[in-house]
Formats: structure tokens, sequence, C-alpha cells
């Protein structure tokens, strides 16, 4: 047995996205059938980005789990025989037995792309979205400023996919125009359910002056869907990459006017032990903030946190579950130890 990567890009036109639906065909429908068909065994897929229908990809992950002897390199150039033209395999690869695309620390980075002129463009119609309305592209990059960060993304999130952890990172939003296209490539830790069309649509509408660019900081701070924009198209959006991280970063620090932290890992790999610093909370965030650092750090191999309230005492319960998660008094660290249930 042995478990193989693949690198998926595709133009998502024709498809009711990734996931298996009983409503058409999507990717991974199409994947799980010919891969069956080529390796002689039942193939289901795992994919890293269930983009929705109509989304494009450049660089979907998948893994799967064969028995066939084919070399793990060359299934690409195989499987690419039997796909339909609007499905490539790029490149695949064996790994380890356990790697997960959806359990692995990674960087997604998104387009979304807007045709901005007075009459639509016909080669373009299926990769962007059209608006004949001129937009101010500085505007725009002015409004998206306030989402580069740690935040509380409530607000951009769909209500009937809304997770029950909405505080993502966005590293970088860059909002670039040659022509008349506009294209707005997100780099993110990972995105709730519409995010990207909803802060696309977001912009457009600041892009457009019916919002002025700090209205974009409201909207966050709001936490509720109703203030945002509209969802954009599907079209416009593809997934163009995502980045696995190769080591644990040593530090991560979340910080904005909410909250501010410091997780320590540089001992997560020798020692399994990890130190989550509260520099400052608000108190209607600090529990959510405690159980989502604190999952992170085990995500990542901590066996032991150390945790330390730095603002106020008394915030953490002895022996209180905080999700999957009990903290217990730690004279050493002069703050807590947590165990989990």
């Amino acid at each position: 047995m042995k478990r193989v990567k693949m690198i998926v890009a595709y133009d998502g036109t024709n498809y009711c996205g990734w996931q298996i639906q009983n409503n058409g065909i999507t990717i991974e429908e199409v994947l799980n059938r010919e891969l069956t068909k080529l390796l002689k065994e039942p193939i289901t897929v795992i994919g890293a980005s269930r983009t929705d229908s109509g989304v494009h990809s450049e660089g979907n992950v998948a893994v799967f789990n064969t028995e066939n002897r084919m070399p793990a390199d060359k299934i690409c150039f195989a499987l690419n025989q039997r796909l339909p033209d609007d499905i490539r395999i790029l490149q695949s690869e064996e790994v380890a037995p356990d790697y997960h695309p959806r359990k692995q620390n990674c960087v997604k980075t998104y387009e979304y792309k807007i045709m901005n002129r007075k009459i639509e463009v016909p080669t373009m119609r299926l990769y962007s979205y059209f608006c004949y309305f001129p937009l101010d592209v500085e505007r725009m990059r002015e409004g998206g400023a306030y989402l580069v960060g740690e935040h509380d993304f409530k607000s951009f999130c769909t209500a009937r996919g809304q997770a029950e952890e909405t505080v993502r990172t966005i590293y970088s939003l860059d909002i670039d125009k040659s022509g008349d296209l506009i294209t707005i490539r997100i780099k993110g830790s990972g995105f709730l359910y519409n995010m990207v069309r909803i802060i696309a649509g977001t912009l457009m509408k600041v892009g457009m002056g019916v919002y002025p660019p700090a209205h974009v900081e409201e909207i966050l701070d709001a936490r509720d869907r109703k203030v945002a924009g509209p969802k954009a198209a599907a079209k416009g959006l593809s997934l163009i990459s995502l980045d696995y991280e190769t080591e644990l970063k040593k530090q991560i620090r979340g910080e904005n006017k909410e909250w501010s932290y410091t997780l320590s890992q540089d001992k997560i790999v020798s020692e399994r032990k990890a130190w989550l610093y509260i520099h400052r909370c608000r108190e209607e965030d600090f529990e959510r903030l405690l159980i989502r650092v604190v999952h992170q750090a085990v995500q990542n191999g901590a066996e032991t946190i150390f945790v330390r309230d730095e603002e106020k005492d008394g915030r953490i319960i002895l022996g209180k579950s905080y999700g999957f998660y009990i903290f217990q008094a730690d004279p050493e660290s002069q703050g807590w130890s947590v165990t989990q249930k």
C-alpha cells in the first residue's frame, strides 16, 4: 500500500464543485472513476480544498491509497490520458502513509479576476466577473489592507456553511490591474465557505464608491454576514496553489485590536512542549482564543502546552473543560498546563 499525492488543475465551468454531490458531476467523482479504472481497484481521493461549483484550480492537492505497483510519479501521465480536457494532473508523487492534505499547515493562494470595461470580452466570460461600472483600484487596495492579519471573518462567511471557528489569517492581499483586467490575489492560512468571493464582492463595492475603504474594518468588527458586500460569481475565482510548510514555525504571533498572543513552538519537535502567552484579549474572545491556539499547538505535535494569561488573573478556571482540553495550575511555569480530556 502506498499513498500518492497529486497536484490537480481544472476548469470548473462544467462541474458542480470538487466534492461528490447528487445534483451533478464533480471533480472528485471523475478522479475516483478514472483512477479506479486505471489502477483496477476502488480508489477514493481526499482533496485539500473542496472548491465550489464553477470555481477553477491551478493547484489543488489530492491524495489516495493504492496497492498498484505503478510508480507514483508515472500515474499523472497515465491518468491524464483518461481524463477530460478540462482536468489535468500536473504532478504525482508518493508521500508518507499518514500524509493528509487538510491536516498540514499551508498557505493557500486564491485569485479573483474582474473584467472591468464597458463591454464584456467573450473569451474571458468563463474565467472572470464582468463589471461595467468603473472600479477605483486604489480604493480597493486601501479597503483590502484592513483584512490582512489574523481576524474573525464571520462577516465574510456564508451563514449556512459557517464554521464553528471563524478566525483566519490573511498573509497578503494584493490588487493589480493590467489593461481592463483586475486581479485580487489573496494568501491565507485557510478560508471560510465563500470567504474569498464575499471579500471580492465587498471590495468591488468599495471600488464603485458605495462603501468608503474604512467601512471594510467596520464590516470585520460587526461579525455579521448581512453587513458585508455580495458574494461575487464563482467563475472569477481560481485556487492558485497550496504551499505546505517544510518545517514548523518556531513562533506564531497573533495580533489585532481585539487580542495579542505568542505561541512558542521551538520545543515541539524535541520535547513535545509549547508555550502560549496571552498578552491581551477581549473578554468575549478569550475562551475561543484559548481553545483555538491550544488546539493548533496540539495539531502541530505538542503533548504539553503551558499557558500564561499576562493580562488578567482568574480567566482560566481550574478543572473546567475548554473544548477538548482541561487546564491545571503549573507552579513551574507560573501559569497553566493543558491536558486533553
